[in-house]
């Protein structure tokens, strides 16, 4: 089972991560910086080996590998004015070659997630994860069903007809967090200045966390990751 999200992420309003892609949702914030870098990651988990149906024998349908190199970058705590953003946008985990894209979504607490089905089968999405349990029953292609999520921490999602299939959201309190892109680099935006711990999360661990001083002025400020 995946370790549950640390309790400094309660404290964690924001940049939407969808698979690597990032939407600003406040405005700049006078004389802050950013903090960039890359994350290498040393181990990635093999993907879950699908169970071949009875339909499936003889022509199986085509699936796709989750992706899971992507990670999450994050201040451990919030800084002053982090909760002042009032926008709620939308975020979509969609399910397509009997896999949810992205395998990780990273949204602000009170983001409502779309969980469209573009396959020919049927899909069941459900989790018992305790920042939100729910169960969206089955639905088939064309079909598109939505949950808001507003409590902070890590929500593991499977398919209840597809065993193989299975994804994280990670809800946070905060803004001020960034999904890697496919060459494992991010960046987190108008970060005021202060002195930070900044973590990096890859599926379903804390895998290395890092202090970081972001000075006055403004500019960029490098941070890699290597975790183990």
């Amino acid at each position: 089972m995946p370790a549950p999200l640390p309790l400094h992420l309660l404290a964690v309003t924001a940049l939407v991560g969808t698979g690597g892609a990032q939407v600003r949702v406040a405005p700049a914030l006078a004389s802050s910086s950013s903090i960039r870098g890359r994350v290498e990651l040393r181990r990635v988990s093999p993907p879950v080996e699908p169970r071949v149906a009875v339909s499936e024998l003889g022509m199986p349908a085509p699936r796709d590998l989750p992706d899971r190199r992507r990670s999450v970058v994050y201040l451990e705590t919030a800084p002053r004015g982090a909760f002042e953003d009032a926008e709620r946008p939308r975020a979509t985990l969609d399910q397509r070659n009997q896999t949810f894209v992205p395998y990780v979504l990273a949204v602000v607490v009170g983001t409502t997630v779309d969980f469209p089905n573009n396959d020919r089968t049927y899909h069941n999405v459900f989790s018992f994860s305790k920042a939100r349990r729910f169960d969206l029953g089955r639905y088939g292609r064309g079909e598109s069903k939505s949950i808001r999520f507003d409590e902070p921490g890590v929500v593991r999602v499977f398919c209840e007809i597809h065993s193989h299939m299975s994804a994280f959201v990670l809800v946070f309190a905060h803004r001020y967090f960034a999904v890697t892109d496919a060459e494992g680099r991010y960046h987190i935006d108008d970060v005021p200045p202060g002195t930070y711990t900044v973590v990096a999360w890859t599926d379903g661990e804390a895998r290395e966390a890092r202090a970081v001083r972001v000075p006055e002025g403004g500019g960029p400020v490098e941070l890699d990751f290597a975790p183990n």
